[in-house]
């Protein structure tokens, strides 16, 4: 068991707008978080909870765009001292196209990319091309994965997995039980030294206690977001919550 857990902070670009958003982007970077994720809002996501789904409505609202994104992940990275992933669904991936996506991505400083709906098998060349581009592309990895999937998952030799605690959609508190356990255990299993990043409703302490033994970092989304949208001082709140979670306050 390690001395402290690692925490990859979770933020929506241009939530509450653009300047509130690299506030929070300071907040979370001023933290003690290890990695920071850059989510570019979707009108139609797949597994954003009611949070985070608000949360983009008002960052599309705000003006968001993807060439925006991008500079404002520049932005960030000119500062933060965390690697950063960029969280994105397939669409806007196939917006840009893939190779120019992945080439912004490295232009603008960030570690890798997060892509839910594009999984290994069905991925048009993504993680092939990152590695290329010298990115983590990141695997998502949920409970209900078919063993023929996990071994197409195994078969990249990822650096890393993104383990959804559970199914469903973000938000809801997740609770550590022998199943989830032996999930985080195949996940870490599946490739030498693999670091496993594992989410999916984390918002207390005791989660964070629970999880961090079995995983690399614990992923923490839907209860930063909620900071944000409490809208008093977002940087302040943010940077709060998440030294809370590391037992620092």
């Amino acid at each position: 068991m390690r001395g402290s857990p690692r925490i990859m902070a979770h933020m929506v670009a241009f939530s509450p707008d653009r300047a509130g958003s690299l506030e929070v982007a300071r907040g979370l970077a001023e933290s003690g978080s290890a990695y920071l994720e850059v989510q570019f809002p979707f009108s139609d996501p797949t597994a954003d909870g009611p949070d985070i789904q608000r949360a983009c409505g008002k960052a599309l609202e705000a003006g968001f765009t993807l060439s925006e994104g991008f500079r404002l992940v520049a932005e960030i990275c000119a500062f933060a001292r965390q690697p950063l992933f960029i969280m994105s669904y397939a669409n806007l991936v196939f917006t840009r196209g893939v190779e120019k996506f992945l080439g912004a991505c490295r232009e603008a400083g960030a570690r890798g990319v997060i892509v839910p709906d594009l999984p290994p098998d069905y991925d048009e060349g993504l993680f092939t091309m990152a590695s290329a581009f010298g990115l983590v592309a990141m695997p998502v990895m949920s409970p209900t994965m078919k063993e023929k999937r996990l071994a197409r998952i195994a078969a990249l030799k990822p650096a890393c997995i993104y383990a959804t605690l559970r199914t469903g959609t973000t938000g809801p508190s997740t609770t550590l039980n022998e199943e989830g356990r032996a999930f985080l255990a195949r996940c870490a299993s599946l490739s030498p030294g693999v670091k496993v990043f594992g989410g999916f409703g984390i918002s207390t302490r005791e989660q964070v206690r629970a999880f961090e033994p079995l995983v690399h970092a614990v992923v923490v989304g839907s209860a930063l977001v909620r900071e944000v949208a409490r809208g008093a001082d977002p940087r302040r709140a943010v940077r709060a919550k998440v030294e809370e979670l590391l037992g620092a306050k």
